[in-house]
């Protein structure tokens, strides 16, 4: 097994890791504590090619491969989560379903912004009423002549509020439940889109979390992804590449604190000595170093596996899972090294631990991938 990275994939971290610590690490404490969408990184981010970096060349992308885009994300999210996230969305789940489902002129249209950052996108999925249980879809699509009426509400959507080009599921025949579900390109600009809230959230406080609502929003015909009934399919194989994204945004996370927990078990001295020298300490730096390194190699194994072209669900599913509760368990024990201090602001790990929880819930708790694992291997 090869565990050497490319020179494109080296280059592609370097640049990342670079940019991160230059353009992100100064404010990241400051966008977190006043709550502010991080624009101008946005904006930096879509320079360097990272909101379309699978995408193809001939639409605006970088035309890299998933490991390319991993590494990068560790690389952003290690600086800032928020920051990550909203990098994640954009490439995994509003830019890739487009591209493998969308028609040459979406693609055109729709697709060509998105990656090239001129545009922001976000994925509509969530609702009040249909959370784990996406079948739920409580919002409707009705077709009326060459155009579609959308009424309903979708929760918890990142990039929401600052988001060009939304990527909405509805039902459009609820006695089919998940067969009767489309997937709809809808632009914010248009009438009766309206963002109802940002949501006040523990952590990734600078990513923009929003309930929308949809009054009698017409979409043209030629908007809708995907075939008939294919809207449940659409969203499911997105969110086995979504995942891939926020394993990767796990790592990085937890990459940032459990560095600075060995920084400072090196530094702070107790009873006469670093605290690293107690085996208490110790076991703890241990277990951490080993879960996040398990976890890397199952986020890129699922990056890789992505890029083969056949099915990837499992990986995906064991490198969010994994990935996720590892980050729970490295950033509870780096606050647990700092001790009092690592309940203070004034130090990284307090806004680590807090940014860590959601990648145990969001694009699928972990309760769900253990049903999707279980599922596939139960098949075997």
């Amino acid at each position: 097994m090869q565990f050497e990275f490319s020179e494109q994939q080296r280059m592609i971290r370097d640049m990342a890791r670079d940019f991160a610590a230059r353009e992100i690490v100064p404010i990241a404490a400051e966008i977190d504590r006043e709550e502010r969408f991080p624009a101008e990184v946005v904006r930096q981010m879509a320079e360097l090619g990272f909101l379309g970096m699978n995408v193809a060349e001939e639409y605006g992308g970088a035309g890299l491969d998933s490991l390319c885009y991993v590494l990068a994300m560790e690389e952003v999210s290690r600086a800032c989560a928020s920051c990550g996230v909203i990098m994640s969305v954009n490439n995994s789940l509003v830019c890739w379903p487009l591209e493998r489902y969308g028609t040459e002129e979406q693609k055109q249209r729709f697709l060509t912004p998105l990656a090239r950052g001129e545009k922001l996108g976000a994925y509509c999925l969530s609702e009040p009423g249909a959370g784990t249980d996406a079948a739920a879809q409580a919002t409707t699509a009705k077709q009326d002549g060459d155009e579609w009426v959308i009424n309903g509400m979708k929760n918890f959507i990142t990039n929401g509020a600052h988001a060009d080009t939304l990527i909405v599921f509805a039902q459009t025949d609820p006695a089919a439940r998940h067969k009767g579900i489309r997937a709809f390109i809808v632009e914010t600009a248009t009438d009766g889109f309206s963002v109802i809230r940002k949501e006040e959230k523990m952590g990734i406080r600078a990513s923009d979390t929003a309930q929308l609502a949809f009054d009698n929003v017409r979409v043209p015909a030629d908007q809708v992804l995907g075939e008939e009934g294919s809207g449940f399919r659409v969203a499911m194989s997105t969110l086995d590449g979504g995942r891939i994204g926020i394993a990767a945004q796990a790592l990085g996370i937890s990459g940032a604190a459990y560095e600075a927990a060995r920084v400072y078990a090196n530094q702070r001295e107790q009873f006469g000595k670093p605290i690293a020298k107690f085996q208490a300490i110790q076991w703890k730096i241990a277990e951490m170093a080993t879960r996040l390194q398990a976890a890397q190699l199952l986020t890129y194994r699922a990056a890789w596996a992505k890029d083969q072209g056949g099915r990837y669900s499992e990986e995906s599913a064991m490198a969010k899972l994994f990935a996720s509760e590892a980050s729970h368990y490295i950033t509870n024990e780096a606050v647990q090294i700092y001790g009092g201090n690592g309940y203070s602001k004034e130090y990284p790990v307090e806004r680590h631990f807090r940014d860590a929880k959601i990648t145990e819930i969001y694009e699928g708790t972990s309760e769900a991938q253990r049903l999707v694992i279980s599922s596939l291997e139960l098949r075997k």
